[in-house]
């Protein structure tokens, strides 16, 4: 239950930034900030995986010649 309430308060408080934003500079900045925050995050992930084994560079390599394609049902 704390956690749901904690996640309601950063819900309410992300919407008293957003009730801030007067600008299309705003916008900006703040996209800016959350797309570095996810970033990072991410790379932060990477690293992990890379560290534990579970990626590798054989691993990267095999990534690169994956050819993953969306299956189209085009019969109707």
């Amino acid at each position: 239950m704390e956690t749901e309430m904690t996640l309601h308060q950063a819900k309410m408080n992300l919407l008293r930034v957003v009730d801030c934003i007067r600008t299309i500079d705003d916008v900006q900045a703040i996209q800016q900030i959350l797309a570095n925050y996810y970033a990072q995050k991410a790379e932060a992930e990477i690293d992990r995986l890379w560290d534990n084994g579970t990626i590798n560079e054989q691993v990267i390599e095999q990534w690169g010649q994956e050819h993953m394609r969306t299956p189209y049902n085009y019969a109707q």
